[in-house]
């Protein structure tokens, strides 16, 4: 991990009188798998979304690679090496599984979007799309319709969405959510593979994959980040425990 890839510094976002991000500083550093937790309504979709451009703060910065791309467009941001996985699965549910990729394949490369037709011309984006479906584990089901597919393989499926832009920062937004104990592992188990590879924010709730995968965690609680370090001091830190893990610091 060699210096900051996104630094946030004192983001603000209001929603009437709800306060989703309240001042909030954070740092990614490159090449690591960054998480951010907290209580239900601590506001970590907000700066998600805040993140990705998906939402314009009212207020501070966010610099990506040393560029202020506070106020650029999600597309613009995209092209710049950021690409977003959500919690609600957002797929072309008719299109083919190895279809859904190509065209994110597409998007990246500005190719045509003839991906689906047996054009020779294309075979090179395809060949990178069933490159996706096999990295997420779903070769098996490459050409069967997305909306036959699980909720797990669902979530697969756009984790290779994103995966397909190539991205210098890819955020998960609770990548586990609804999962079953096998679904989860499996996702878990993706995304470890990817961490050497890829500079990651994560937000998610089950505290055993953040534990597995985070190198860093930072504890979101009513739009502050009250903690940021290893996953080791994060366990140990009473803020932390009294704050979102609901325990009460016991005396020695």
């Amino acid at each position: 991990m060699t210096g900051v890839l996104l630094q946030i510094s004192a983001l603000n976002k209001r929603f009437g009188g709800v306060v989703a991000t309240d001042g909030l500083n954070l740092a990614v550093l490159q090449g690591e798998t960054h998480a951010v937790i907290g209580p239900n309504g601590a506001g970590k979709s907000t700066l998600i979304a805040q993140v990705s451009g998906a939402l314009s703060p009212d207020a501070g910065s966010i610099t990506f690679d040393g560029l202020d791309v506070t106020r650029l467009p999600a597309h613009r941001r995209a092209a710049l090496g950021f690409a977003r996985s959500f919690q609600v699965t957002s797929i072309f549910p008719s299109f083919s599984v190895v279809e859904n990729v190509a065209l994110a394949v597409q998007a990246r490369s500005g190719s045509s979007l003839r991906c689906w037709r047996p054009v020779r011309s294309e075979a090179p984006m395809l060949e990178a799309a069933h490159a996706v479906v096999a990295q997420v584990g779903l070769e098996r089901v490459a050409d069967a319709n997305a909306a036959t597919l699980s909720h797990g393989e669902h979530r697969q499926l756009e984790l290779g969405l994103a995966l397909a832009m190539q991205p210098k920062l890819l955020l998960l937004d609770e990548p586990t959510a609804g999962m079953g104990a096998d679904e989860s592992a499996r996702m878990v188990e993706l995304i470890e593979g990817l961490k050497p590879r890829f500079t990651i924010l994560l937000v998610e709730h089950d505290m055993d994959a953040v534990f597995r995968l985070a190198d860093r965690i930072s504890v979101l609680v009513s739009g502050r980040i009250i903690a940021t370090g290893p996953v080791d001091d994060i366990r140990r830190n009473a803020e932390v425990r009294a704050a979102y893990l609901g325990e009460e610091e016991r005396g020695a």
